[in-house]
């Protein structure tokens, strides 16, 4: 087992606060996850800088391997500044099909050793031990259980390595997991707790992100021991009522959040960011369009529908407009979505320029009033010719063969995307099974290469696992 256990803290101390009494909630966080499951798959990419993300001028890095990582590639980092620190990286465009599936393998294991299981992304989740058939939660006894559990996820996933954090709060649990990463393994003794936290930044706290840091940094608190000292009174007038009651008892480590194994879906959404500004109207709707059928097909899928349509809207000079319509009941209907989406957008001034269009559908629900939109339905769009698919295509033209996609070929079977341009597209015929393979190059249009219908990257999540 290639996972290291530290026993973090100093034993023997009082336990205060609320949090339990034993190490029995359990964080786990898949390594690098997106690119991980790109190296598995691509045997060429093992051991080699690997960056997910957007690939074009204005991409961002979802994810970067460990390899990357060591040039100073980190995720949220613009692709143009990762390309500059690591020019020799592979930089893919993601394949979400196969994240998804993968982080299936792992929920599904993890719903097996508890049914208390609070997944987070597709890439990390909370396990409650409590609620789990252990028998010794001491520290040996979850430690044991760790162990077992980073062994089965190597195997439902091929090889991937996941980091695992134990501790009797899900504030330190967390934490845990990221000390000790790659293939990490952290158990935080109770009452050991905030002789861990102590010397960390205060930006290790939930709700320390870089405004609240900075103003805590103004009044000279810069750790987790430094914000202890701050009296409640005095952090509700720094950074609120709410806000500074929760740090006043998190920099005590008093977190007694439980494990909450339903997470609602709150919304289903689509957006892509365009590497040149968008300035035809008739083009944004036709992107808007298909985004909003998109939506529309993934409410279907997931048997759900929806109330509330918005349209998101960034401009050239980086302001974003969103716009929202509220219908009576909900709806998965492709023409209803689209139709209020269109009007969403019509509301906007994109006469400067457009960087990113998104459609999304709140207020969810699972179930719909078939009927009651039937009239609403019937009525024509606008009085103008609808914009010919081409069009609307040319602005993804190319994305079937995006860098890392997957793509099969009469001859020469199953491979990946290496690159393309110029009418052409350059493939490596290899799977997770066959090691690495050979490189060919064929034209854009040749009828024997066909791309693999997978899920698409637009702008997920930012994991930095």
């Amino acid at each position: 087992m290639a996972g290291r256990v530290a026993h973090r803290g100093v034993g023997g101390r009082l336990h205060h606060g609320r949090v339990r009494s034993d190490p029995t909630i359990l964080h786990v966080d898949l390594d690098a996850f997106f690119a991980a499951v790109e190296q598995r798959d691509k045997p060429s990419l093992r051991g080699k800088p690997v960056v997910v993300g957007g690939v074009g001028g204005r991409g961002v890095v979802a994810t970067a391997s460990y390899e990357a990582r060591a040039f100073g590639v980190r995720s949220a980092m613009s692709t143009r500044e990762a390309r500059a620190r690591c020019p020799h990286a592979a930089y893919l465009t993601g394949r979400f099909d196969a994240y998804r599936a993968t982080s299936r393998a792992v929920m599904t294991l993890l719903a097996e050793l508890s049914p208390l299981v609070e997944p987070l992304s597709l890439d990390e989740a909370f396990v409650d031990l409590a609620a789990a058939d252990v028998d010794d939660v001491s520290v040996e006894g979850v430690t044991a259980v760790a162990r077992r559990l980073k062994d089965d996820v190597r195997e439902v996933t091929g090889g991937l390595c996941g980091s695992v954090g134990i501790a009797s709060s899900k504030l330190v649990a967390k934490i845990a997991s990221d000390l000790e990463k790659p293939d990490g393994l952290v158990v935080v003794p109770p009452g050991t707790e905030q002789d861990l936290l102590r010397p960390m930044s205060v930006s290790v706290i939930p709700g320390v992100g870089p405004a609240t840091a900075e103003r805590l940094r103004r009044v000279g608190v810069h750790t987790v021991a430094e914000l202890e000292k701050v009296s409640a009174d005095e952090l509700v007038r720094i950074v609120g009522q709410a806000h500074g009651a929760s740090l006043y008892r998190m920099a005590r480590a008093d977190d007694d959040r439980p494990v909450v194994a339903e997470r609602e879906t709150k919304s289903v959404s689509v957006e892509g960011t365009y590497d040149t500004d968008l300035v035809d109207k008739r083009l944004m709707e036709g992107l808007v369009e298909r985004q909003a059928g998109q939506v529309a097909e993934r409410l279907r899928a997931g048997r759900m529908s929806g109330r509330t349509v918005t349209v998101k809207i960034r401009l050239h000079d980086f302001t974003t407009h969103t716009r929202s319509s509220t219908l009576p009941a909900p709806t998965d209907d492709t023409r209803v979505v689209v139709r209020l989406a269109r009007a969403l957008l019509g509301e906007v001034d994109t006469s400067g320029g457009v960087r990113l269009l998104g459609v999304g559908v709140s207020g969810l629900a699972d179930w719909i009033q078939e009927d009651l939109f039937a009239d609403y339905d019937d009525e024509t769009t606008d009085d103008a010719d609808p914009l010919p698919e081409e069009a609307v295509a040319a602005v993804t033209r190319g994305r079937q063969w995006a860098p890392g996609s997957d793509v099969v070929h009469a001859e020469h079977g199953p491979g990946w995307v290496w690159g393309s341009g110029v009418g052409r597209v350059t493939v490596r015929f290899e799977t997770a099974d066959t090691g690495p393979g050979p490189v060919r190059t064929f034209r854009a249009d040749d009828p024997d290469l066909e791309p693999v219908a997978r899920g698409r990257y637009d702008e997920p999540a930012v994991s930095d696992a």
